[in-house]
């Protein structure tokens, strides 16, 4: 099986280890891994701040580059959600109608994709750690499927992964495309609230699926040198 690899911008940009983490992870799976270094920004941030015109522009790109036939797996549940939905908003009854269903339909993220596509679960990964698994918004209410079964099911074969379940763990971690900047004291409180639950049962990490809630939680607690790190499912169950 060949899939088209979609890295978005903040995995790109600051956690580039995690891309060459799904590429090992996809090998391992017999799959080959298709990478169009011509990708760029999916439009999401651009869609959600208003400005569709220009998130037209990098949708257009987006389909122009992931048209074929493969499967496209992506790393951050956000921008694969905001495909599957918003495309429709800026393309339904276009000249792109039918191409932009084609990829709304051929994206998948990469949690989704082992456990109901590949079949596999277990990767012989070990990572000795007491953490949590933050559902983030996209995950829970605009991804196609719920994916929190299949991150849990992936995490459950890692071996010395204590995995502690908190209640009211589902909540926004403040990220939000421009939520963040434009109401960052808002934004720093909902951060707060789950970095403190999670510190509080002894977690050393909080794991993620999407690079929004990674870079947004990353950064609380490095500005306030707190002992707990965001680290992306990926990193996980690809530590064999």
């Amino acid at each position: 099986m060949t899939i088209d690899l979609f890295v978005p911008c903040y995995i790109d940009q600051f956690y580039p280890e995690t891309a060459f983490n799904a590429i090992k992870i996809l090998k391992e799976c017999d799959v080959t891994v298709n990478y169009n270094s011509q990708q760029t920004c999916c439009g999401k941030i651009a869609f959600e701040s208003g400005f569709w015109e220009e998130a037209k522009e990098l949708g257009e790109k987006f389909i122009s580059i992931f048209n074929g036939d493969n499967p496209i797996i992506g790393l951050s549940i956000s921008c694969i959600a905001h495909i599957q939905n918003h495309f429709k908003n800026l393309f339904h009854n276009s000249g792109s109608h039918l191409e932009y269903q084609k990829v709304s339909n051929n994206i998948f993220s990469i949690e989704d994709f082992l456990v109901n596509h590949v079949k596999r679960t277990n990767f012989g990964a070990t990572f000795k750690s007491k953490a949590v698994y933050h559902d983030s918004c996209s995950s829970l209410n605009h991804y196609r499927n719920d994916i929190s079964f299949d991150a849990r099911k992936l995490l459950k074969n890692v071996d010395e992964l204590e995995l502690i379940e908190l209640d009211e763990f589902d909540t926004c971690s403040g990220c939000g495309s421009l939520f963040s900047p434009k109401y960052s004291a808002l934004s720093a409180a909902l951060n707060e609230q789950e970095v403190k639950k999670a510190i509080e049962i002894g977690a050393n990490h909080i794991i993620v699926s999407d690079s929004g809630c990674m870079i947004n939680l990353n950064s609380y607690i490095k500005h306030n040198d707190l002992p707990i790190s965001v680290i992306h499912i990926i990193d996980v169950i690809s530590s064999f």
